[in-house]
């Protein structure tokens, strides 16, 4: 009788204690979305002497230029391995890549050729493409962005306006909310953009997806404040 009793009171306690669990659960996951915001507002100092795994978000045209000029002032030997990723139907970009590796050759004359890797991610939409049928590329760019993030595993996250980025920024951030990995984003907007940022830097402002995001025009930091104003790079 009184097991009887316990397990009708176990069967009562149930449609009350679930839901306090899953408030509880969704509590905990906003203080930790809050905290990762509050965390990358921050200046990022790095705990590790030696070198930072880097992702290097690659897009056609002139993003990829900038990219590459942006590149070729950092200290190599600091940020390696150094991972190139460009969308699947975007070939030239990661040439040119392959051709700035192959002609880094430091002040010592030692080669650092060698650490470098070359990847490509599904693209989320394409030019053309109906927003109908984006919805299931969305995914699979989703899904494999999941598996270049989880193999890759950087420490430093690299961007300048590719569409390319938003979704590996996303998995990037959702990885700091479970406490899997954390990946500081570096987000540097197109010089290009004087009066507005391009969409995928407005959804990384909005969605604070990044650590830090620089813009190269003052009117740029006015509208948007906080951005970091850093004056033309190129």
């Amino acid at each position: 009788m009184d097991y009887s009793n316990g397990r009708f009171l176990s069967s009562m306690d149930f449609p009350i204690v679930f839901p306090l669990l899953v408030v509880g659960t969704i509590t905990l996951i906003i203080l930790r979305v809050i905290y990762i915001i509050y965390r990358s507002s921050k200046p990022v100092y790095s705990r590790s002497p030696g070198p930072l795994s880097t992702l290097i978000i690659l897009g056609s045209g002139g993003h990829t230029a900038e990219m590459l000029n942006l590149l070729a002032v950092l200290q190599k030997e600091r940020f390696k391995p150094r991972y190139y990723v460009a969308a699947a139907t975007d070939n030239m970009s990661l040439q040119k890549a392959r051709f700035f590796e192959d002609s880094l050759v430091d002040e010592a004359g030692i080669d650092v050729v060698g650490t470098a890797h070359f990847m490509q991610i599904y693209r989320s939409r394409e030019v053309g493409q109906s927003y109908i049928t984006s919805i299931g590329t969305t995914l699979i760019a989703i899904a494999h962005a999941l598996w270049l993030m989880v193999r890759m595993q950087p420490q430093v996250i690299l961007c300048n306006g590719p569409g390319t980025c938003i979704p590996l920024c996303a998995i990037s951030f959702l990885l700091k909310v479970f406490g899997i990995r954390w990946s500081s984003v570096f987000y540097v907007e197109s010089i290009a953009r004087v009066k507005r940022l391009s969409l995928s830097g407005l959804l990384l402002y909005k969605l604070q997806l990044a650590d830090q995001l620089f813009v190269q025009w003052p009117q740029l930091k006015s509208k948007y404040p906080r951005t970091n104003y850093v004056g033309r790079l190129m």
